[in-house]
């Protein structure tokens, strides 16, 4: 009965509520989850090749890291009324924002990644007959994977965060429950939608964290590292050289 009347006393921590509204506490989660996916994933796409051009030259470095950084600095308010007339009330509206603003996090660490690769493994990868789209694919984003890596676990967390602010546009995943809450002040709702989504980035996060350690073992302390690609081509450079 005091499970029960918790609705009733509007506390915080209320069982009967997550009973009651598992089916939309569990479609919001989904809706958030789906959104924070697709977001990174099309930011991601749309940052490596700005990152190759800033990487070109100068020339395009400022402008490139120049506009996403006025781009992540727009209010969100004022980036989705700025998208509004493209996209409508729909989820590509939200999605669209939220890509905008992964942009500046994952441009710069990418481009960070590749700026760190030394010199002597790109000459050793050329000499070994490795064009440019090869020594890319297997030689310099592996050894950018652990900056590239970080720069989407920032990104992913922030886009959990972020995707609560489509629930202006009722698309806003676990942040629409948080909005539908407010002006009753349902606590409970509140509570739990808030919780869901710490959980969402922590869980997204480690998953992230576990991936890059899957993709660069040779970045582990202590332990037989497997060598990478790039190690092996400077060996064997080496090796041709003194032989």
């Amino acid at each position: 009965m005091s499970e029960q009347n918790c609705l009733v006393t509007n506390d915080w921590i209320c069982a009967e509520y997550l009973r009651s509204r598992s089916q939309e506490l569990t479609e919001a989660t989904v809706e958030h989850l789906w959104i924070t996916v697709v977001s990174v994933l099309i930011g991601l796409a749309v940052a490596l090749p700005l990152a190759l051009l800033a990487r070109r030259s100068k020339r395009f470095a400022g402008p490139v890291l120049g506009l996403t950084t006025v781009l992540y600095t727009v209010p969100s308010l004022a980036m989705f009324s700025l998208l509004l007339p493209l996209f409508g009330l729909s989820s590509a509206l939200v999605i669209t924002g939220l890509v905008l603003y992964s942009l500046t996090i994952l441009v710069r660490n990418i481009l960070a990644g590749l700026q760190a690769v030394p010199q002597e493994t790109r000459e050793a990868a050329r000499g070994m007959g490795y064009g440019p789209g090869r020594m890319l694919w297997e030689v310099e984003l592996p050894l950018a994977l652990p900056a590239l890596m970080a720069g989407v676990r920032i990104a992913t967390v922030s886009t959990v965060a972020l995707t609560t602010v489509g629930s202006i546009v009722g698309r806003g995943g676990l942040g629409n429950l948080i909005e539908d809450a407010l002006p009753t002040f349902f606590k409970a709702q509140v509570l739990a939608a808030s919780v869901l989504c710490v959980l969402l980035a922590v869980v997204a996060d480690l998953l992230l964290l576990g991936l890059q350690r899957l993709l660069t073992p040779w970045t582990r302390a202590g332990g037989t590292k497997p060598e990478p690609r790039t190690a092996r081509i400077r060996k064997t450079t080496a090796t041709a050289g003194a032989g």
